[in-house]
C-alpha cells in the first residue's frame, strides 16, 4: 500500500462534514475532474497564478501534476501537503499546508480551492479550520498565514471567521496586471479563541517526523 512508503497517505482529518486527506491516484483522478469542471467565474482570477485560465482538460491535468509533485518534492526543510477534500463521499476541492523550516519558524501557510458547484455552503470554512487544526494541534506551530485579492470576499470572510488579523498588503502582477494581495495572519492565541468547528486527526504519529525534527 502507498502508505506503507510514504507515511503520509494515512493522515486524515475529519470535521462533521469532510474528510481531508493525501489522495491516491483514483482520488487525484476525482480532484482533477473538480478542477476541470470550474473553481471560479472565468471574468475573475482570484489567485496568483492564472492556472485556471488553461483548457478543462488542461487544468486537470495540471491539478494531478501538481500534487504528485508536492509528493516528489517533500523534504523536512521545505513541505507542501497538498490535501483532497471529501464531503459526503464526493471530492469537492483541495485544500494546502505548506511550511519553510517549519522546525525553526514555527510557521505554516494554507492555501485552497473548492469546485464552483460547492461554494456558499460554508466548506472552505470548514476545510481551512480542519487543517489549522493540524498545524497548531498536531504540529505546534506558532503562526499560520494566508492571503487572498483585496476583491476576494469570500476568502476574507473565511479568514476573518478563523481569527486571522490583516498582515500587511503585496502588489503582485496577474495576467501582466497589477493586483493588490491582502496578507493575513493567524496566531496560536487567536486560533484558540475563534475555534468552533470540531476536528479530530488520524494517522499523524506515522509520519509526524516527515514535517521536520
Amino acid at each position: 500500500m502507498e502508505r506503507d512508503v510514504w507515511p503520509l497517505y494515512g493522515l486524515r482529518i475529519t470535521t462533521p462534514r469532510l474528510e481531508l486527506c493525501l489522495p491516491d491516484l483514483a482520488g487525484l483522478a476525482e480532484l482533477a475532474a473538480v478542477a476541470a469542471d470550474g473553481v471560479h467565474d472565468p471574468g475573475r482570477m482570484p489567485f496568483t497564478v492564472p492556472w485556471t485560465d488553461a483548457a478543462p482538460a488542461e487544468r486537470g491535468r495540471a491539478v494531478f501534476q501538481h500534487v504528485l509533485g508536492t509528493v516528489a518534492g517533500w523534504t523536512v526543510r521545505d513541505w507542501t501537503l497538498s490535501l483532497a477534500v471529501r464531503c459526503a463521499g464526493s471530492v469537492v476541492g483541495r485544500q494546502d499546508l505548506s511550511a519553510a523550516e517549519f522546525a525553526v519558524t514555527g510557521e505554516t501557510h494554507t492555501g485552497s480551492w473548492l469546485g464552483a458547484v460547492h461554494q456558499g455552503r460554508g466548506i472552505g470554512t470548514e476545510m481551512r479550520a480542519a487543517v489549522l487544526h493540524l498545524a497548531f494541534e498536531g504540529l505546534g506551530a506558532r503562526s499560520a498565514t494566508s492571503a487572498a485579492m483585496t476583491d476576494n470576499a469570500g476568502s476574507l470572510r473565511v479568514s476573518e471567521k478563523l481569527g486571522y488579523r490583516p498582515d500587511g498588503l503585496e502588489t503582485v502582477s496577474v495576467r501582466g496586471t497589477a493586483r493588490t494581495l491582502r496578507r493575513l495572519r493567524l496566531d496560536r492565541a487567536d486560533w484558540e479563541a475563534h475555534r468552533t468547528v470540531p476536528v479530530e486527526l488520524a494517522g499523524l504519529d506515522g509520519c509526524r517526523g516527515l514535517f521536520g525534527p
